[in-house]
């Protein structure tokens, strides 16, 4: 899948740790999934307002697309966007980019299916109504399916 960083609005910069780099000099493969639920954590903060304590939601599948390595020194942001919602479950999209003079480059791109989640009750719930919406509005329905 060819991502156009176009079809995103949410950005945000992910700062590099020392202790992200693996033996070899770059980014430890594992740590692009965290790089991804920092992202979304920020998309769900300032795009959608979610209320996290009254709506909780957890990952149901993450998939990775390991392109380009990523060093220590390197400057890099995460784009996001909701791609599919459904009833209880909701696709969202991440690319990250290294920052580069001359604009940003494709590094990695990653899919993570989210699901509402109610953890008093233990189980999966429908996505709030406002949380729905908010996220149909932010990454403009014609770039969303939404499986209803």
């Amino acid at each position: 899948m060819t991502e156009k960083l176009t079809d995103y609005r949410f950005r945000t910069v992910i700062p590099i740790r020392f202790s992200d780099i693996d033996a070899v000099g770059h980014v430890n493969n594992a740590i692009y999934l965290t790089y991804f639920e920092i992202a979304r954590f920020a998309y769900w903060k300032e795009a959608v307002n979610w209320n996290l304590s009254e709506h909780g939601v957890i990952v149901g599948r993450s998939e990775v697309n390991y392109l380009k390595p990523v060093n220590l020194h390197d400057q890099i942001a995460c784009y996001v966007r909701v791609v599919r919602i459904g009833n209880s479950s909701f696709d969202v999209m991440q690319v990250l980019v290294r920052i580069t003079p001359s604009g940003e480059e494709i590094c990695t791109t990653g899919k993570t299916v989210c699901i509402s989640y109610d953890y008093k009750a233990n189980k999966s719930v429908p996505i709030p109504i406002a949380e729905r919406e908010k996220m149909i509005a932010y990454d403009e329905p014609r770039l969303i399916l939404n499986t209803n």
